[in-house]
């Protein structure tokens, strides 16, 4: 791994792997599991990852580097709720996977002052390239945390009987 001073590339970099044994017990119907109609399945999150890798991250990475303080819309996973809906599991997942590579690859090979460049966000105002970074990871490590409750609730809590009952999830 090269050490180029931009944050969090180490995180974004693991992440797939966390995912990856996290799901690793998963059948096709777990991981289209709801626990509410109003919630993620596992299948809807990945769907979420990979759409969000591209048409947001990507595109807000290339527009940092090929504008001058480009601005941003606020991202809202909501409106996209139709695309996840029906999402294939392990293609979201693949593609998802495929798209994190290329893009840690392409963020280790940025020189250091690229973390200092500016957009305007349309909600949080002025940010740097470093901060999205920092919020990426935070975005990371939150579908991380949901998707290890969804499969808490869906693969384990059951089995564990009455030991279980201590369990407060919230998938």
């Amino acid at each position: 791994m090269t050490d180029n001073g931009l944050a969090c590339l180490d995180l974004l970099e693991a992440t797939p792997g966390i995912l990856r044994s996290l799901m690793s017990e998963l059948t096709d119907d777990d991981a289209r599991w709801k626990p509410a109609p109003d919630r993620f399945s596992v299948a809807e999150v990945l769907a979420h990852l990979s759409h969000s890798e591209g048409h947001c991250y990507r595109m807000r990475l290339d527009r940092f580097l090929a504008e001058t303080r480009p601005t941003f819309e606020p991202d809202d996973a909501q409106m996209y709720l139709d695309l996840y809906r029906d999402a294939d599991p392990e293609d979201a997942f693949d593609h998802f996977e495929e798209q994190r590579e290329i893009n840690v690859a392409y963020l280790r090979d940025l020189p250091s002052e690229a973390g200092r460049r500016l957009a305007l966000h349309q909600e949080a105002g002025e940010i740097t390239l470093n901060q999205m970074l920092h919020e990426w990871a935070l975005h990371d490590l939150g579908h991380i945390r949901q998707i290890a409750e969804l499969v808490r609730a869906r693969k384990y809590l059951d089995g564990a009987g009455p030991l279980g009952s201590g369990y407060r999830l919230t998938p």
